[in-house]
């Protein structure tokens, strides 16, 4: 009992915070209403808005909350990209090895304890590359990271090599955001334009997913498949008898 005990305390705060309606308030429309507050709040103490920012960004990824990408934007457009990039990187790295051990001391370990041939061969073959795995899982946004966040857990790999594959393995993606957020102000102003007013009511029409062009996926996948050559060329050799 007192293995599952870290994780039971992330579910039942994330249980809270639903209930609460925490997450509710984290929306595009909230973002652009209250845009000039938070300008204001930065101007004030940037140095302030950043730990902030960093420490709820943090806190919201160990609850596994499904729109960090939406702070992200918004981190962009307070921070801009060079700030936002590797603060929102590392906060988000942070958040995640909170859950990666908490799954560890929790899930892995009743895995372990009843893991049988083929657990046991899988999860060898995934610690032997983990570096390429978990990169690519990072990389390719079609899995969802509080997924990914778990899944090492249960195949005991490395703390080391779980921080810097997360950390290393989101930049891409998280500074695009943060650029999309630097350019949040000329949407809202094309949008104001066609629809006068949407930015106080908080109806301007943007959607983040929509922002993301194809060819952005596609490089992210690019780079995801170059990160599983390594294991790729290590099975061909074995196969054919060669060095690994």
């Amino acid at each position: 009992m007192l293995a599952w005990l870290p994780l039971l305390v992330l579910f039942g705060a994330m249980l809270v915070a639903y209930a609460a309606g925490w997450f509710d308030q984290l929306t595009l429309a909230n973002l652009i209403r209250r845009r000039g507050e938070l300008a204001a709040m930065v101007e004030e103490s940037v140095a302030e808005a950043v730990l902030a920012y960093a420490g709820l960004y943090a806190v919201l990824v160990a609850l596994s909350f499904p729109g960090a990408s939406l702070l992200t934007i918004a981190g962009g457009f307070l921070f801009g990209v060079w700030i936002c990039g590797p603060v929102t990187a590392l906060a988000a790295t942070i958040g995640a090895t909170v859950v990666f051990l908490a799954a560890r001391s929790s899930l892995g370990h009743a895995l372990r304890a009843r893991a049988g041939p083929f657990v046991g061969r899988l999860a060898a073959g995934f610690r032997a590359d983990a570096w390429s795995y978990l990169l690519f899982l990072r990389l390719v946004p079609v899995f969802p990271f509080w997924l990914v966040n778990l899944a090492p857990a249960l195949f005991n790999v490395p703390l080391r090599t779980y921080v810097i594959t997360t950390f290393v393995g989101i930049l891409p993606g998280t500074f695009a955001y943060a650029f999309l957020g630097q350019g949040l102000d000329s949407l809202i102003a094309a949008q104001e334009a066609a629809n006068p007013g949407c930015a106080a009511a908080g109806t301007c029409s943007i959607e983040p997913a929509a922002l993301i062009t194809p060819t952005f996926l596609g490089a992210l996948v690019a780079l995801g498949l170059v990160a599983l050559i390594p294991p790729a060329v290590r099975r061909v050799r074995g196969r054919q008898g060669g060095p690994e």
